[in-house]
């Protein structure tokens, strides 16, 4: 009785810490702030040409970003191998052929494996690709009964028929509809999707996943400046397009890699690290992805660094209510992805990811595209609902709430035609 007494008033403490918390919704409310200028070097010097852009302003900011918000990660440290556990040519889609293959990390007696399934269109000899993780297993983004039931430790989530931390039959296909699988067939692109988990579980736990593999002798958990998940979860990205190169189906050079969410944050950051990635998609990404940290909008850098300590390095911590003293913002993210496309999309109704603030990450970052001679969001004001633009950056807002829609897939879609295929 004592302890289910001590278990309740310690709910009611975070219940009234969480309500006395503020959260601003109301665009009038939001303060002045200065963001830092991306072509403006440490000694004032402005940047003026692409070349010195990547000699010496985007290391910097590069290496801000990992020392202060996503922690370093780890050299050297890769996939040792990979296998096919299945493929055939019929499937639930008209005209898609389907492989599973596994990615295996092997070291000092420890194994990491990855799943990703692969959706291919059979009348494209090499298809350009849209790759990106999912939140519910490879078997919950379609009701294919043969796509295997991810194994990885996941939530509970009884409605779906989810306890014990596994994930069941029942989940088979329960993320379709953010999927739009026949739709990217027809348009002649691939899809690959991973479970997230299988690079590191969601969790407050840094002794599973991909994190102990770079441990030193005694080490439990990352530094301060080491690897956050969404650190490892970019990293598992980089590792699926290391195996997407051996695929004489797929066109390496031509993959878009999305993410939502959480893992719209980490598509940014992948793509920042990664050039190999063709165009970067980040959807309805939030504090931490596209928005800007320093309007204070929706979730804060303080309440993401509490509700999700692991998802970015410790080091990040400093910057609870303390936004005006980020040495950079989110638009600087966007910009170390420069000059390779990039597309942000916001949901009108998603508030607590400040759409509004994600489109200002893409205009602010457009002077680094200019360098290129590239076209980015020219205007400082949001373009209205369901009005993509669709420069070297581009954004839409829907109507609706947070999620991936059709409609989003349309527009991602288009985008990609555009970059991709002209």
């Amino acid at each position: 009785m004592k302890k289910i007494l001590l278990i309740f008033s310690l709910l009611i403490i975070v219940f009234n810490i969480y309500a006395q918390e503020e959260f601003n919704y109301d665009e009038s409310k939001v303060t002045s702030f200065t963001l830092p200028d991306p072509l403006v070097l440490h000694g004032g010097r402005k940047v003026k040409t692409a070349k010195s852009w990547e000699k010496k302003q985007r290391p910097r900011i590069l290496k801000m970003f990992e020392e202060q918000m996503f922690g370093k990660t780890p050299e050297g440290l890769k996939i040792t191998g990979s296998r096919t556990l299945e493929e055939s040519a019929v499937t639930p889609f008209k005209n898609g052929k389907r492989k599973q293959i596994e990615m295996v990390l092997n070291q000092n007696g420890r194994d990491l494996r990855i799943q990703m399934l692969m959706y291919l269109p059979i009348n494209v000899a090499k298809a350009p690709l849209f790759l990106g993780y999912n939140f519910n297993g490879n078997h919950a983004v379609c009701k294919d009964v043969d796509v295997l039931i991810t194994d990885s430790w996941c939530e509970n989530n009884p409605s779906a028929g989810i306890g014990n931390h596994q994930f069941t039959e029942q989940s088979r296909g329960i993320e379709s509809q953010r999927w739009s699988i026949q739709m990217i067939l027809d348009a002649g692109y691939g899809v690959a999707t991973m479970y997230y988990g299988d690079v590191d579980p969601d969790r407050n736990d840094f002794s599973d996943g991909v994190h102990p593999f770079s441990y030193r002798e005694g080490q439990i958990k990352p530094t301060p400046g080491q690897w956050g998940s969404i650190a490892a979860w970019a990293w598992g990205l980089s590792q699926a397009l290391d195996c997407l190169e051996k695929e004489p189906s797929v066109d390496a050079s031509r993959v878009t890699m999305l993410g939502h969410s959480r893992l719209g944050k980490t598509a940014l950051w992948a793509g920042a690290l990664d050039p190999r990635f063709a165009l970067v998609i980040s959807n309805e990404s939030g504090c931490g992805g596209a928005a800007l940290s320093k309007r204070n909008f929706g979730e804060t850098v303080k309440r993401i660094n509490t509700s999700f300590p692991h998802w970015f390095c410790d080091n990040f911590k400093a910057y609870n209510d303390n936004e005006q003293n980020l040495p950079f913002d989110q638009h600087e993210l966007i910009a170390l992805i420069a000059p390779r496309p990039v597309y942000i999309s916001s949901a009108q109704e998603d508030l607590w990811a400040d759409p509004k603030g994600e489109y200002l990450g893409g205009y602010y970052a457009s002077p680094v595209y200019q360098l290129y001679g590239k076209k980015g969001l020219e205007s400082e004001e949001p373009p209205p609902v369901s009005h993509p633009v669709m420069n070297q950056i581009g954004y839409h807002i829907r109507p609706g709430k947070h999620n991936v829609t059709n409609y989003d897939w349309e527009q991602f879609i288009k985008f990609a035609d555009i970059h991709l295929k002209n």
